[in-house]
């Protein structure tokens, strides 16, 4: 090990406040150089996501010395911005914010978080330095899901927010989103800025205040009343009054007990819950990988839909800003929808349900093109943004003299309300109710519903694939392929190569039916590609283009 190394492992275990942290240390420090190398010689990167990583010891894991920094880094920022940064803030009664409504010249930050493990007390260590530093700091009153935290940012007028969550990630994961005052997540280049104070921040030397500091409110439930009271209204079709059987999970999360009573905000029945994952537990022991997306994470929710005889299937990822849905088959299965194909049914039912030429929808480049032809055809606008649904929330600004009514993207985050500003499965799992209840009472299926949204715009298929490649090996070659197109895939000819560099990603379009893209991840060893054709299999296309990056 390099002395560098041992000595900032020395005195971080020296700071550290947590006891197994410290032993972790103290055993690195003991015996495995290589592993304390690893911990010590570098730090979890902040950027568009925030943080998110194994816990742990050291600057490269999630931890309370990190959270702290990375807290005070936030801190600084909304300092550095000035007065201006806050919104004024409405009264919202018991529990509301100290001076709410006032000109108080310090930003106020909402602090949220899940149920995973040392969540609550991320969440705590983040309000202590706020408050510490001069900045106001609302409390959620218990472990909620992300899309409260995102409402609650927009509802107190707050300048920011902050989730302690690893969203989908592994039991072993925890992590930290910052939320913009809309209740959107940060984009280029507030990244980066916030980056930057962090660090000048030394981990080890971070000041807290008490938990009685007066910058630090403690909320009730009245933010989450004021939820409830929106997400009952996502509805399109309150008349509507046939109910349908359906199933729920929140995979071990904490979107249950909020879940719930959305649906009964909204008149809705509520639906059975899977009762092996019905509580929130931050072990996760009925699934090793709790992302809706993942082959086998649904096993449990199938067993029990297909006992109750249900008419769907809903799960949300542990922190209820994602939305999986299943629907029955006719031979008494159940097929697992694709992001795209929920992103078509609701897209179908908003465009059908509301008016006006002024609508907007937003998608991002992965997914499905079928959107855009839904808008031209209702006469709508239409944007395809950058991955990441944070770029969705930002078209929303950008385009704010039309009327935002849908947003998706493929890895099943839907928004189907106009705030909050991010994605939010709770207000997309009633209107994917709404949706299916309505085709029943029409005498349709779901799949009726795709059926009739195929023989419209033609049968659109999606695919995609990873392949393994160090994140700067896969830059490279991804950046190859752009200086070096093919000019014939799958026997297909190129027609058109489309480059979207902000993105790093390429486009290969082969004729107006199929088209192929390709991204390396930049924080994961994997380049993605993504394949999208009308009337043919995509697989061809992925299997060609793989060969080809593979090749080098």
């Amino acid at each position: 090990m390099t002395t560098q190394a041992a000595e900032r492992a020395r005195r971080w275990m020296a700071a550290d406040p947590d006891h197994d942290t410290r032993i972790e240390t103290a055993s690195l420090l003991a015996g495995d150089a290589v592993e304390l190398e690893a911990r010590f010689s570098g730090r979890l990167q902040f950027g568009t996501a925030g943080l998110r990583g194994p816990l742990g010891a050291g600057p490269n894991r999630m931890n309370r010395l990190l959270v702290r920094q990375a807290a005070a880094g936030v801190g600084r920022y909304l300092l550095a911005a000035g007065p201006g940064t806050n919104l004024a803030t409405p009264a919202l009664g018991a529990g509301s914010v100290t001076g709410a409504g006032s000109a108080s010249p310090e930003p106020l930050v909402v602090v949220g978080y899940d149920a995973r493990h040392k969540s609550e007390v991320f969440a705590l260590d983040t309000v202590r330095v706020l408050c510490a530093m001069g900045v106001r700091a609302a409390l959620l009153p218990r472990p909620f899901p992300t899309p409260v935290l995102a409402y609650a940012v927009g509802a107190l007028g707050a300048a920011a927010g902050v989730m302690v969550t690893a969203s989908h990630n592994p039991p072993t994961d925890n992590g930290y989103k910052v939320f913009l005052a809309d209740g959107s997540q940060i984009v280029d280049p507030i990244d980066r800025y916030i980056a930057a104070e962090i660090d000048k921040i030394d981990p080890v030397d971070v000041e807290l205040g008490e938990l009685d500091h007066p910058n630090l409110v403690r909320l009730d439930d009245a933010v989450l009343h004021r939820y409830l009271a929106m997400a009952g209204g996502a509805r399109l079709r309150p008349d509507l009054q046939r109910q349908i059987k359906v199933v729920y999970t929140p995979l071990h999360g904490v979107g249950g007990e909020t879940l719930l009573a959305a649906f009964s905000a909204a008149g809705l029945a509520a639906p059975r819950l899977v009762p092996s994952q019905a509580d929130p537990d931050p072990e996760f022991p009925t699934v090793s990988f709790p992302n809706p997306e993942e082959p086998g994470t649904l096993d449990s929710l199938l067993q029990v839909a297909t006992e109750a005889d249900a008419d769907l299937a809903l799960a949300n990822d542990p922190d209820a800003d994602r939305l999986g849905v299943a629907i029955p088959t006719p031979d008494g299965g159940w097929r697992v929808l694709r992001g795209d194909e929920i992103g078509w049914l609701l897209a179908d039912h908003i465009l059908t349900h509301t008016h006006g030429s002024d609508r907007l929808v937003v998608t991002t480049l992965v997914s499905s093109s079928l959107l855009g032809k839904m808008a031209t055809a209702a006469g709508i606008h239409y944007v395809e943004t950058f991955t990441g649904f944070k770029w969705i929330a930002a078209q929303r600004r950008v385009h704010r003299d039309l009327r935002f009514v849908f947003g998706y993207e493929q890895a099943l985050g839907y928004l189907v309300t106009d705030c909050p500003a991010d994605k939010d499965g709770i207000t997309a799992a009633i209107m994917m109710t709404e949706v299916a209840a309505l085709a029943a009472a029409e005498g349709l299926t779901l799949l009726d519903r795709l059926s009739a949204i195929e023989a419209r715009f033609g049968r659109h298929q999606v695919a995609e694939r990873a392949i393994a490649l160090e994140p700067a090996e896969g830059a490279r070659r991804v950046a190859a392929l752009r200086s070096w197109p093919p000019t014939v895939l799958a026997g297909m000819a190129v027609t058109e190569v489309v480059d979207f560099p902000e993105a790093n990603l390429i486009r290969l379009n082969c004729g107006p039916h199929a088209r192929v893209q390709a991204r390396p991840s930049g924080t994961e060893p994997k380049v993605k590609l993504y394949a999208e054709t009308v009337g043919t299999a995509p697989e061809p296309l992925l299997d060609a283009l793989a060969e080809l990056l593979a090749a080098g």
